[in-house]
């Protein structure tokens, strides 16, 4: 592992716990929002919707069922049969009341006395056994039931398709007598259901007892089919057509690995069941939609959270690096950063065979400074050599705090002779300088001096090797007064 991910180890472990985290939290966030979503459609949304739209169906598909047992039970209709059907004006007048006070497409009246079958317009024609088109009169006369409700052609509206609620007429002593009714159009309650489904957004139809589509909107694409043998609903068109009660049953389905949940509904007064579909992925779809809503701004966040700790820990590790690499007290480099900025410094000055010189200061009787004005005062004079020191050299030169009073220049691309002149300027200006104009702390003048040992770096020779050189030639200063620069050749 190279050095910089060593550095952001630390880091890349807190991206990935975040990352993986956040994932984390978002998945399970949208499997426990699908659950409750598929819960909630089919406990609650679904048959809710079933019973809202059973409630419409009793104001526009029912009422005709109300209109016939009123127009049945009508003594006017009655009372006109058994006078003998005198007056055909009459009835007509009477179905025309009918059709328009309920917007009716057709309403009818015929006679099992006469066989005359009645509409608005007066007498349409004469029924027959014989006739297909007329046995559904026959069938409703021999019905246990009051009515029926059937989808067949309207001979009274150019053939066109209806449904019908045929109610059977008795007289005052239960006797049949005839059949009433009113019809409305298959285009119309197709309309009604293409309202439903536009306002609940369902799939929604009707089925009769043996499970044959009845009645859909239009955007129903198979018309005439049984659910027995439609993909998917054939695995639970028992269930659907075994529930004859009126009671809500919820079913669930599998079609091309899709989830669709049935709501089922038997409705006594048509015979049919009702069924409302939801398929749960597109109930889905806002929440993913709400999902991407989301890992975008999490992942914005996440990012966002990342930078300020990529930011704090690299600041917190430059601060740290160069505590590491700095003396706390003069901000010159420490002995261990020096031996690395040393070496890179042998190896330029090899490639490039340009001499390179190091020089050891060390401050005079510094222990006397301390001990007379105190270690503030110490600090204080450290602080300042190292100020003078970064002063008067050049840029290319380095130097560090060796330890306690002593300091190393490392000086490249110098020769011994260059290196000892600026090692000698820089001595001479210590030796002017008055160490008491920026402090408080002494009272008077205050000046030192500083001995130095320069020495020059051999091809091939050692770092021990020239600091010890360097360190002959300071002792040499020193035996010879202090305050003077010698060299080792």
């Amino acid at each position: 592992m190279s050095k910089s991910l060593k550095q952001y180890n630390l880091l890349i472990w807190i991206s990935l716990i975040l990352i993986l985290g956040f994932v984390a939290v978002l998945a399970t966030s949208y499997l426990v929002s699908k659950d409750a979503l598929r819960r909630g459609l089919s406990e609650n949304m679904l048959p809710i919707t079933g019973d809202n739209i059973y409630s419409e169906i009793q104001k526009d598909i029912l009422r005709p069922v109300f209109v016939s047992s009123q127009m049945a039970n009508d003594t006017f209709v009655r009372d006109w049969v058994i006078d003998g059907e005198q007056d055909s004006a009459q009835i007509s007048k009477y179905l025309k009341e009918v059709k328009l006070k309920n917007n009716a497409i057709s309403s009818f009246f015929v006679s099992d006395l006469t066989r005359n079958y009645y509409y608005p317009e007066g007498l349409l024609k004469s029924i027959s056994e014989t006739e297909v088109r007329d046995q559904w009169f026959f069938r409703v006369k021999n019905l246990k039931t009051a009515y029926e409700t059937n989808v067949d052609i309207d001979m009274a509206n150019q053939d066109s398709m209806t449904i019908f609620t045929n109610y059977r007429v008795l007289d005052y002593q239960g006797k049949f007598i005839g059949a009433v009714g009113i019809g409305l159009t298959l285009n119309t309650m197709k309309h009604l259901i293409d309202t439903y489904q536009s306002r609940f957004q369902r799939k929604i139809y009707f089925v009769d007892k043996k499970g044959n589509l009845v009645l859909s909107g239009n955007t129903f694409k198979q018309k005439k089919v049984n659910i027995s043998n439609m993909a998917g609903l054939d695995q639970i068109a028992k269930q659907i057509l075994a529930n004859t009660k009126n009671e809500s049953l919820h079913l669930e389905y599998t079609l091309n690995d899709e989830s669709i949940y049935l709501n089922s509904r038997f409705i006594p007064e048509l015979g049919w069941h009702l069924l409302v579909e939801q398929n749960l992925e597109s109930e889905l779809k806002p929440l993913q939609k709400l999902l991407l809503v989301n890992a975008g701004i999490g992942f914005a966040i996440t990012i966002a959270v990342l930078l300020i700790v990529l930011f704090s820990v690299r600041r917190y590790q430059t601060r740290i690096e160069k505590s590491a690499a700095t003396d706390p007290l003069t901000k010159l480099l420490n002995r261990q950063a020096f031996d690395f900025v040393f070496q890179q410094a042998i190896l330029d000055s090899e490639r490039s065979r340009q001499t390179l010189c190091v020089a050891i200061m060390d401050i005079d009787h510094f222990k006397k400074i301390n001990d007379k004005h105190g270690h503030l005062v110490g600090d204080h004079v450290l602080k300042e050599i190292a100020a003078i020191s970064r002063r008067s050299l050049r840029e290319s030169d380095v130097i560090c705090r060796w330890g306690g009073e002593e300091f190393l220049l490392l000086l490249k691309n110098c020769s011994l002779e260059k290196a000892t002149a600026i090692a000698e300027t820089l001595r001479s200006t210590i030796a002017a300088n008055d160490f008491s104009r920026t402090t408080d702390l002494t009272k008077g003048r205050l000046s030192l001096t500083v001995s130095m040992g320069v020495a020059e770096c051999k091809p091939q020779e050692s770092e021990d090797s020239v600091f010890e050189r360097a360190d002959v030639a300071l002792y040499q200063a020193k035996e010879s007064g202090r305050n003077s620069v010698y060299f080792s050749e």
